[in-house]
C-alpha cells in the first residue's frame, strides 16, 4: 500500500462520517417536526455506507476505503404523544411525533465523531511515516 492509497482510503472514511454527523444533524434538528411536505411527522434519515468496489472509479484495490450509497428513512413507526391542544392532534388528542430519539442520536453523533477522528489520526500517522521516510533518504 502506498501513502496515497493510504491517505485515500481514510479521506473516504472522513468524507462517509460528515455525511453520517450531518444526516444526525439533521435528524435532531427534526425532532419535534410533526408536519413535513409529504405529510406527517419527519422521518429520521439513516446513512447507508458500502465498501468502494474494484468497478467505482474511486477505487484503488477492491475492498479499500467506504461509501455512502444512499440515504434512506427509518420506517419505524412515529411516536404517538398525548397533547390535545397541539394543532396536529388526532380525534383522541395525540399527536404522531418523529421517529428520533435524541439520546440514540447523540450516542451516534459521538460514535460518528470517534470514527472521524480516527481516520483523521490514520491520515496523520501517514503523513508522519512519510515525513520520517524523506529523512532517511536525505541522511
Amino acid at each position: 500500500m502506498t501513502i496515497f492509497q493510504a491517505f485515500r482510503i481514510s479521506a473516504s472514511g472522513l468524507t462517509a462520517e460528515r455525511v453520517r454527523m450531518d444526516t444526525i444533524a439533521n435528524n435532531l434538528a427534526n425532532a419535534n417536526t410533526t408536519r413535513t411536505e409529504d405529510g406527517g411527522p419527519y422521518r429520521r434519515q439513516v446513512p447507508v455506507f458500502a465498501m468502494i468496489e474494484a468497478n467505482d472509479p474511486k477505487a484503488i484495490v477492491k475492498g479499500q476505503g467506504v461509501k455512502v450509497v444512499e440515504i434512506v428513512s427509518d420506517q419505524a413507526p412515529p411516536r404517538m404523544v398525548y397533547d390535545p391542544q397541539h394543532p396536529d392532534a388526532n380525534a383522541d388528542g395525540y399527536v404522531a411525533m418523529p421517529n428520533v430519539h435524541v439520546v440514540k442520536e447523540m450516542v451516534d453523533l459521538i460514535s460518528a465523531t470517534r470514527a472521524y477522528e480516527a481516520n483523521i489520526t490514520a491520515i496523520n500517522s501517514a503523513k508522519a511515516m512519510a515525513q520520517k521516510a524523506l529523512e532517511i533518504g536525505r541522511g
